[in-house]
């Protein structure tokens, strides 16, 4: 991995259950540039949370390689947000200090933690919300060169949602920091990420900047018609009225509307398609 690289994976494999028969990631390859702000999308079991923990080095893979800043240099959030319940708020951040001594950085803690949390509260006497104000607060208080997100607003209400991804993007932006966020909610990674991994089936299926990709696609709508020569992912029918998204192969042509597609559009559209083959 060069200094232009925050994340790469070859021929990445996960098995998991008894006697390892499944595959949680398979010949999974990426390479993510440093300095992205990084979406992981894909449905349920794709592997997006697998991956994660793959890159933060709590679990080994089975085959292939994959190659990560070390422990000290990045910080994951998981879903369940696993802090130690019987310490007080301040004391999990004093723990984070101690354990980074020379890269904590207190001030960025507390601007995630705002005036929202008693610090002199248990853990686990936390709502959801400020339980993850609190996981978030250790990952940024770290100064990591690679964060690694796996849901983290999901417990939030949407304005809290809004304010903590502005915090959490304006620190990645002043200090360099790679991001790699999954997530459900889709409208949370618009305008957010400036990179995409597409994860189905424990496999990459699309990948790269997310202004390049929407470049690439077009949203045409317009009477049943041939399409070609695009290259056709995803079609809607209602009636005679067809909405397609496609992939350019020169100039469009034809009774069409074309449209540029939303970073929503995309994903639904290849997810739908994934699903389909998948049936």
């Amino acid at each position: 991995m060069t200094q232009e690289t925050a994340l790469a994976a070859e021929g990445l494999g996960l098995r998991y259950g008894r006697r390892q028969r499944r595959w949680a990631l398979r010949e999974c390859d990426l390479t993510l540039p440093a300095g992205r702000i990084c979406a992981l999308v894909g449905p349920n079991g794709a592997g997006k949370s697998t991956l994660l923990a793959l890159a933060a080095g709590l679990l080994r893979p089975t085959e292939g390689t994959l190659t990560a800043p070390g422990r000290e240099r990045l910080a994951y959030v998981a879903q369940d947000k696993p802090l130690h319940p019987r310490l007080t708020v301040a004391d999990t951040l004093r723990m984070g200090r101690e354990l980074n001594p020379g890269r904590w950085d207190e001030a960025a803690a507390r601007r995630i933690m705002a005036d929202e949390v008693d610090p002199q509260a248990l853990v686990h006497e936390l709502s959801g919300g400020r339980r993850t104000r609190v996981a978030l607060a250790l990952a940024l208080g770290k100064r990591p060169e690679l964060l690694l997100l796996d849901e983290p607003m999901a417990d939030l209400d949407p304005l809290a949602r809004h304010q903590l991804m502005g915090l959490l993007m304006a620190d990645a932006a002043e200090r360099g920091t790679t991001v790699v966020m999954s997530s459900h909610i889709l409208t949370e990674l618009e305008g957010a990420c400036d990179h995409l991994l597409l994860l189905a089936g424990g496999r990459i299926r699309l990948a790269g900047e997310v202004d390049d990709l929407l470049a690439a696609h077009t949203l045409l709508t317009g009477p049943v018609a041939d399409l070609a020569p695009h290259t056709v992912i995803d079609t809607r029918t209602t009636g005679r009225q067809l909405t397609a998204l496609v992939r350019r192969e020169g100039p469009v042509e034809g009774p069409w509307q074309a449209t540029a597609p939303s970073l929503e559009d995309l994903l639904l559209a290849h997810l739908r398609t994934l699903e389909g083959a998948a049936a």
